[in-house]
Formats: structure tokens, sequence, C-alpha cells
């Protein structure tokens, strides 16, 4: 851990995210939606993902984190893990956008399904989506009587560099972002998949982050070309993440949107 990390952690959640890429210094700003409700902290499920701790502010490499399972999208500074992310961006396949002919959410089952097969987290008995708050909060607090249910948390959001006090009250001030959106999946190929490895898609950790709502509303189902985090201290990663995706399911992107993905890390 780096004295900044450190130090974060000792400070705790009521200090804002500072993220320092390329000698850019962003600044997080925290968010505070709760509404005065309090909620006890309970015991996290044995196959439950166990919580945030580690990483940085935003979390931990997207590189050192292939499956998904531990927290957010730690900036990527270094030549040598920029040089890393363009290798494994150059292997992502591309073909054009097909059409959205027969699209469905249901198509990729219903959401937050917890007995898609083949994906950490998956049968565990509780939903992805909790699943997904717990992995990436911190402070995290249970519904009385729940070990799955999430009442509170803290998330220091790495599309915004926000710190957010979310409540379940208002749950959408922290929204699921599918990094590779459902709608785009359909489009790029997953049409023709089986029923089941489109819920995998839907409910994999690794296509998974928890971010401020409305910025996740502004996405919709945009590729790296016509959308990218308002954070640039971790637009590599993202792309980074998109190709892990990509990679995972064999499903490629468009020639626009590789070139956008390569442009953050240098390409």
């Amino acid at each position: 851990m780096t004295a900044r990390q450190a130090g974060w952690r000792a400070h705790g959640a009521g200090i804002a995210a500072v993220a320092v890429a390329g000698g850019l210094l962003l600044g997080g700003c925290r968010v505070d939606v709760t509404d005065g409700a309090g909620a006890s902290a309970a015991p996290s499920g044995a196959a439950a993902p166990q919580g945030s701790s580690a990483g940085g502010d935003f979390g931990v490499s997207p590189l050192t984190n292939p499956d998904g399972t531990k927290r957010g999208l730690a900036p990527l500074t270094s030549a040598a893990d920029r040089k890393s992310a363009l290798t494994l961006i150059d292997k992502v396949a591309t073909k054009g956008r097909g059409p959205k002919t027969g699209y469905d959410r249901d198509e990729f089952g219903y959401a937050w399904m917890d007995s898609a097969g083949g994906v950490p987290y998956a049968h565990n008995g509780c939903d992805t989506r909790n699943d997904v708050l717990k992995r990436d909060g911190e402070d995290v607090a249970y519904r009385s009587g729940s070990d799955c249910v999430l009442a509170s948390m803290t998330l220091h959001d790495p599309y915004t560099g926000k710190t957010i006090d979310w409540r379940k009250t208002k749950a959408t001030a922290v929204q699921i972002d599918h990094v590779m959106p459902l709608s785009y999946d359909w489009q790029m190929g997953a049409a023709h998949w089986t029923k089941d490895k489109r819920e995998q898609i839907a409910n994999d950790p690794l296509n998974l982050l928890p971010v401020d709502g409305s910025v996740n509303g502004s996405k919709s189902d945009s590729g790296p070309a016509s959308w990218l985090p308002p954070n640039k201290a971790i637009r590599c990663s993202y792309a980074v993440r998109v190709a892990q995706v990509s990679l995972k399911y064999h499903l490629p992107v468009t020639g626009a949107d590789k070139d956008a993905m390569a442009r953050q890390c240098g390409g």
C-alpha cells in the first residue's frame, strides 16, 4: 500500500477522493444522498464478496483484476502498465455495429439474477446488484435480518471521482453500469448467443461497476468512441475493462471504439 492510500484509509470515507494521473489532479467531491436513516452492520455472507478495503481511491488496477472480483478501477499511470493495456486492447476484434432489432433486456435474463452460471458470486444466495455493491462499497451496512441486502455504504466512484454516501432509500443515486452495455452486446453478436451466455455477461462482475446514477444514465448503450467516464484519470483503465469483457466473451467492438480505447492509453 502506498503512503497516499494509507492516508486515505486512515481518514476514512469522509475525505473526498483524489487521483493523480499524468500530472492532472482530480479533486473528488462528496455527494450526500442520505435521508438520516441509520442501519446496523451485519456480517457478510460466507460466499459473498468481502467488501472493498483493498486498492487505491478508486480501486485496483484492472490488469491485476482479470475476473472482476476486486474493487473498482485504479488509474494506470506507468509506462509499463499503459504498454500492457495497449497490448490487451490490440487483441480485441472489430466489426460493424448491427441492428438493434429484437433487443429486450429480458433477453439477458431478469435483472440481477443469482442463478447465472459460470460467473463469480453466482448461486451465493445474494442477487448480483448487492454482490457488486458489497464488492465496491466501504463501511457497508445491511438491512436488518439480512446478510445480503445493503442498506448503506460509501462508494468512491471511479467514473466521476466523487465519494457517494449511499442509502437504499435513494437507491438510484448509485446504479450498476454494464461496462459493455447489453444493447451494444446484442448488436455486436449477442443476439445469436444462447440465453445462458447472455445471462452470464449481464451478471458477470467483470462487466459491472457501481457508479453515479446520473452518469450511468448519460452513457446509455454508448461505446468508448461516443462516451467515456468524466474522470479522465481512469479512462485507460476503463478501456482495459472493456477489452477484458470483449476478449472473455469473444465479442467484438466497432473500429471507432477500438481506436478510442487505444487513445486513452496513449496509442
